[in-house]
């Protein structure tokens, strides 16, 4: 009996143990995050499409081998000849002899056919695959820095919420004796039931918030649990950051047009603008001969004998039709690669004023994390006075209760200026390649 209830407690415990949820710190989850995240995994198979794409132009460089064989059977002979027969002696005359043949057959061959000159065509179509399986690299930076950011907007999020936990709980602990405070002066007759009431609505208003920010908890951890990857029903947690206070932005800061320069998006439209050149010798090399060799072992029989040979061959083709429109051809993609360049021009401008803008959001973020800090300060004391007079009965409850009201809201905007930094800092660290 003794060894069944330790048998039963231990199994209560490995259970309990086995559904604490596992706490995860920030460089864990972004690296689950790269791992597991679905939309980058299809970058990165786009980036292994491109680079089986430019494998197979790479083929195109070898001879272009081809075997080909064929088989008949005809109803009659294929070929009938009439032969007349003269006979030497006047006036005796035979009818002519018929002559058939293939009535039925066989042919094969092998041919091999080595280009020569395509019109640059098959060095293009190499360098626009090349180009492509680069540019698959890019979009997968590109996806990586977006997985980080939403990391970091979700994780931090998190903290927030976890922040306005605990100063619900300090809330929670002023009210609490707040009320005995009033609990004592209504026992005195120096205060109403009315007060009472005050401090009331006041805790269920904090329970109300408290619902509310334990429900967003509850929310945030399940999306940044699917964005990392975590299975469904795998208990998940972050870890505390600590309350290490963060740190001024100026240390990372770099110039914006530098910093643009290097974002993978402009070295995309860079590859762009490569494919765009490379387009251009693909058209020209449209309406450019094409020059080859080959090849070649033929076998038929067709006579009822086999007959086999090889063979050596040289073709040029000439595309004159081509020449009536390729000019015009030529020009168009010319006119797109102004386009890439335009395009190109642009988007670094706007990535040039986009970081400016996160550089001045992240400073901005970190002056209301002192102003909520002065803030704290200021409620803090101005609460410390009132529960005093309070005490002393020179000011009434709902000067009290105000304060503890500010106190509240200079905590909360702490921490949401905090978190708030912390995801603008991050963002412009990614968009600047820090």
């Amino acid at each position: 009996m003794k060894r069944s209830l330790l048998l039963i407690v231990a199994a209560v415990l490995g259970s309990t143990a086995a559904t604490r949820a596992q706490s995860y710190t920030l460089e864990e989850c972004t690296t689950l995050a790269l791992e597991n995240n679905r939309t980058l995994q299809n970058s990165r198979l786009d980036a292994q499409i491109s680079t089986e794409t430019r494998r197979e132009a790479f083929t195109n460089f070898f001879p272009t081998v081809a075997a080909g064989g064929m088989a008949f059977y005809a109803s009659d002979e294929v070929m009938k000849l009439s032969v007349p027969i003269n006979l030497p002696i006047p006036g005796l005359s035979l009818p002519p002899m018929s002559m058939g043949m293939m009535k039925h057959g066989l042919m094969g061959g092998v041919t091999a056919v080595q280009p020569l000159f395509a019109g640059r065509q098959v060095a293009a179509g190499n360098r626009l695959a090349r180009i492509g399986e680069e540019a698959g690299g890019l979009k997968v930076a590109v996806s990586e820095r977006d997985v980080r950011e939403t990391v970091q907007k979700y994780y931090w999020q998190l903290v927030a919420l976890r922040g306005k936990l605990q100063t619900l709980d300090v809330v929670e602990q002023q009210l609490a004796r707040i009320r005995s405070d009033v609990e004592t002066a209504i026992r005195a007759g120096i205060s109403t039931r009315n007060d009472l009431l005050r401090v009331e609505l006041k805790q269920q208003e904090v329970a109300s918030s408290r619902l509310k920010v334990e429900n967003g908890i509850t929310v945030y951890r399940l999306l940044l649990a699917q964005y990392v990857g975590v299975p469904q029903g795998e208990p998940f947690d972050i870890a505390s950051p600590g309350d290490t206070l963060p740190t001024p932005p100026e240390g990372w800061y770099t110039d914006a047009l530098e910093a643009a320069e290097r974002r993978p998006e402009a070295q995309l439209l860079g590859k762009n603008l490569e494919a765009a050149k490379q387009q251009i010798r693909m058209t020209r090399g449209k309406n450019m001969p094409t020059i080859g060799v080959g090849a070649g072992y033929l076998y038929h029989d067709l006579t009822g004998q086999d007959n086999d040979f090889g063979m050596v061959f040289a073709s040029v083709s000439v595309p004159i039709t081509s020449w009536w429109g390729g000019s015009h051809a030529v020009k168009r993609e010319q006119l797109k690669q102004r386009q890439a360049e335009n395009e190109r021009r642009q988007a670094v401008e706007m990535m040039e004023v986009e970081i400016t803008q996160c550089w001045h959001e992240a400073c901005e973020a970190y002056e209301q994390i002192l102003l909520a800090q002065k803030s704290i300060a200021s409620a803090t004391e101005n609460l410390r006075m009132n529960e005093d007079y309070y005490r002393a009965g020179t000011v009434a409850l709902s000067d009290l209760l105000e304060a503890q009201t500010l106190l509240q809201q200079s905590r909360d905007q702490l921490t949401d200026a905090t978190a708030d930094y912390r995801v603008k800092l991050s963002r412009y660290r990614l968009v600047t390649g820090q």
